[in-house]
């Protein structure tokens, strides 16, 4: 009988911490240069896109195609196209993400994000508002931060010669 208990509330948390890595509540609010209904954003993205950059989601730790990218090129905005990071300031922090030490100037703007009973500094594509993930001050040399990114509100654009 302890065991059914502990098997069925184990498997409610588990069920419950799932769809916690799909629906953190933080969003930009500002206006951007491109926009579109959900239902254009919709139309325009694949629904793990449209949960991470039009709904702050999270993809799951080590299923993006894109943390083990090690070619040169530039990493855009999965939303709008654009260029957020270089492939120069990718580097591999072990969190299952794709990391950066900075982005691109002027590519990505940050809002306060205070879900799950902690604050955090979210970012977002500054040109369509579409989240991208989150930056923390753990990162390397020369800036010390860790752009933590998820590669599904990103492409890859290999650089050419």
């Amino acid at each position: 009988m302890i065991a059914r208990r502990f098997f069925v509330m184990n498997a409610a948390l588990t069920a419950a911490a799932g769809l916690l890595w799909r629906t953190a509540p933080s969003r930009a609010t500002d206006s951007f240069e491109v926009t579109h209904t959900d239902d254009e954003w919709r139309k325009l993205l694949t629904p793990d896109q449209f949960v991470v950059l039009r709904q702050a989601g999270t993809e799951r730790p080590f299923t993006s195609p894109l943390l083990h990218e090690q070619r040169r090129g530039l990493f855009a905005c999965a939303g709008c196209d654009l260029d957020a990071f270089s492939s120069t300031t990718k580097f591999d922090s072990g969190t299952g993400w794709p990391s950066f030490w900075a982005p691109i100037d002027k590519a990505v703007g940050t809002t306060e994000d205070k879900s799950f009973g902690m604050v955090r500094t979210a970012v977002h594509c500054s040109r369509c508002g579409g989240h991208l993930g989150h930056v923390f001050d753990d990162g390397p040399k020369p800036t010390g931060l860790r752009y933590c990114m998820n590669g599904v509100a990103m492409t890859f654009k290999p650089a050419t010669a």
